[in-house]
């Protein structure tokens, strides 16, 4: 299995303000991606050893404690399903509250691969972040993705905590434009061997991001000007636009239950929202990806400029130019 195929890109159509880069309908994206690499030369923890229920049970449980979860709608159609050689079996939740449009997480758990895809997406009405992550193990890769879009109210509080991050866990090689047009300077890209110590450093990290959100959660208020509310709506649309088409876990679960089956879980439950919240497609967002006979170009990366070094400062200024 490629590396590539789980390393998420982002959590929202919001988008990190830097002047190369066009400003966004609202606010950045902070997200904390952890690439770990599994030497199997040196296999100190085993892929059947990591399990991330761990991670699901503590934010459920952090997030019943600061507001009243009800199961989604979703969850009547989304809550398990077997992949097609009949070998895997797919597990969801899916819920919602009164600040929270959809929490929802899609898990695999067998002794060869592990996977959580968990995300909050917040209504619109409330100016908060999305929060998501993304964790991939089998036994000779580890890539993990927690990520969190916020607003740039909210920018200085959060660097510390991108800081403390990011000198446990250094930047882990290349990062192409195209995902780091919707990163944070609070963004960790990350390499490491699996030992239980880096193990419990990304635990650290999940439990760390994830009460700074409920945390900003608990103080928003609701919003009343229907512009805001407008401009939180499309721009939350735009990254689900995004994700849905150029999501690199597509070709997993393509090849776990099939194109039709991949293509729907990725549009009517992990992305959900895109046919809810605008009318909008992919290539009226992104009209840089559309081919010549007006179809979408496949590739995700089509700038062709990455990253070896961490591209901003400990203040939060972007220094990839220089």
């Amino acid at each position: 299995m490629e590396t590539s195929s789980f390393s998420y890109s982002s959590s929202s159509s919001l988008r990190f303000l830097r002047p190369q880069i066009p400003r966004p309908l609202t606010s950045t994206v902070l997200l904390t991606s952890l690439r770990c690499s599994w030497k199997q030369k040196r296999p100190s923890l085993q892929a059947s050893a990591i399990s991330y229920q761990k991670f699901i049970n503590f934010a459920l449980d952090q997030t019943k404690r600061h507001t009243h979860l009800a199961a989604s709608p979703l969850q009547e159609s989304y809550s398990s399903m077997i992949s097609t050689d009949g070998t895997v079996e797919l597990q969801m939740r899916s819920f919602q509250a009164p600040k929270i449009r959809l929490l929802r997480s899609l898990s695999i758990e067998r002794e060869t691969m592990q996977v959580l895809d968990f995300a909050v997406f917040p209504k619109p009405e409330y100016d908060l972040p999305i929060f998501c992550a993304n964790f991939f193990s089998n036994a000779s890769t580890n890539i993990v993705l927690l990520q969190r879009d916020y607003r740039e109210k909210y920018y200085k509080s959060l660097m510390p905590l991108g800081v403390k991050y990011a000198e446990l866990l250094p930047w882990g090689g290349k990062l192409t434009s195209e995902s780091l047009k919707f990163f944070s300077p609070i963004v960790i890209w990350t390499k490491f061997t699996p030992t239980q110590h880096n193990y419990d450093v990304l635990y650290s990290a999940f439990v760390d991001y994830y009460m700074a959100w409920l945390e900003l959660m608990d103080e928003a208020t609701e919003e009343n000007n229907e512009s805001r509310i407008t401009g939180n709506r499309e721009a939350q649309h735009r990254y689900l636009a995004w994700r849905a088409e150029k999501d690199p876990g597509h070709g997993v679960l393509k090849k776990l239950v099939g194109h039709t089956a991949a293509k729907n879980l990725l549009r009517n439950f992990l992305f959900h929202g895109i046919n809810e919240l605008g009318s909008k497609g992919f290539l009226d967002y992104f009209p840089e990806y559309r081919s010549e006979d007006g179809t979408v170009i496949e590739r995700r990366s089509i700038i062709g400029k990455s990253f070896e070094n961490r591209p901003w400062d400990a203040r939060g200024e972007f220094i990839g130019n220089n």
